[in-house]
């Protein structure tokens, strides 16, 4: 790939690449997501998310101290139009070992969407079921999804607006069924470097037509208003995720996180006691020096076209 590009471009993919190696290695170190012996089931969608995965777990591979195994499984849903050549493709240029699943998904959601609703809900159950098996016939014994840093942030939101809880997604978690471990190796990268980096990759996307155009996706609605923060106020989606590291129960409401209950005048100062707005103390969003770094990236991003999209007649 990288012999197609002008010595600017080359730069900035191996900048990007550090940084999204960097990124993905230190978050699998803090999870404990990939063991001495695992086999990996990597997730491939054909978006940029899970080809930018594919590509830091198997060159943290070449160079880990220890030994795991990847194996790609796309689900082919059966959308009119889906370009089945693509991935096999693409994974066979890697030498990648990988597994193509069929069935016929997008019926099922058609014929139960009711007007109105989005595909999204019915259609993400379908498909855990279907991986789950995948991976229970590979022997997997862990599945990697592509859900990046901002993924995580638009969740939480949506689970505070419309959920009523303080949720977002897991880096590591346990599987529905029970029986799997799920990771998520982009937990901290950004999803503006993960598009930069599939643009000057060249992966061949492919995009979902299934659920793209949904003009009610209220995921999509969220994530263009963290968008729109990043933009204005640099530096707060990093202090966000910084909270989502730092929970303090004590200052919440659950009380099934903490004892408010046995509290008294002798339990002493907790975590600080009750300061939090005696006065608003805060730093800025982002230093100056912050603010000018993403200054600078904006620039960085806008010498990049959007991710060039595949098109199959």
């Amino acid at each position: 790939m990288t012999q197609q590009l002008s010595e600017k471009d080359q730069f900035n993919l191996k900048k990007l690449n550090k940084v999204l190696r960097r990124q993905t290695g230190q978050a699998i170190a803090d999870y404990n997501m990939i063991e001495d012996g695992d086999k990996i089931m990597v997730c491939l969608s054909g978006g940029k998310d899970s080809y930018t995965l594919l590509e830091m777990l198997s060159q943290l591979k070449a160079v880990a101290p220890i030994n795991f195994d990847i194996i790609a499984v796309n689900l082919d849903q059966k959308q009119p139009g889906f370009p089945e050549h693509i991935l096999p493709q693409y994974l066979d240029s890697l030498g990648v070992d990988y597994k193509i699943v069929e069935q016929d998904t997008y019926s099922i959601v058609k014929e139960k969407l009711q007007p109105g609703k989005t595909t999204c809900s019915l259609c993400s159950r379908l498909r855990r079921g279907i991986l789950y098996k995948t991976a229970k016939e590979l022997g997997a014994t862990k599945i990697a999804l592509g859900h990046h840093r901002d993924d995580m942030l638009a969740t939480m939101m949506l689970n505070l607006f419309f959920a009523g809880k303080l949720k977002s997604m897991p880096a590591k978690l346990v599987s529905d069924n029970g029986e799997h471990v799920v990771i998520r190796p982009l937990a901290y990268c950004k999803e503006k470097d993960i598009e930069a980096f599939a643009t000057l990759q060249k992966f061949p996307i492919i995009p979902c037509n299934l659920c793209g155009s949904q003009p009610n996706l209220q995921r999509q609605l969220t994530k263009d208003m963290l968008n729109d923060w990043e933009v204005n106020y640099p530096g707060r989606l990093e202090t966000m995720f910084t909270a989502m590291q730092n929970v303090v129960p004590s200052h919440l409401a659950d009380t099934s996180l903490f004892d408010f209950k046995s509290i008294t005048k002798d339990s002493g100062v907790i975590d600080g006691g009750d300061i939090a707005f005696d006065k608003e103390s805060f730093k800025q969003p982002a230093s100056e020096q912050l603010a000018n770094q993403v200054t600078a990236d904006n620039e960085f991003y806008k010498q990049h076209q959007a991710v060039q999209i595949t098109e199959v007649n």
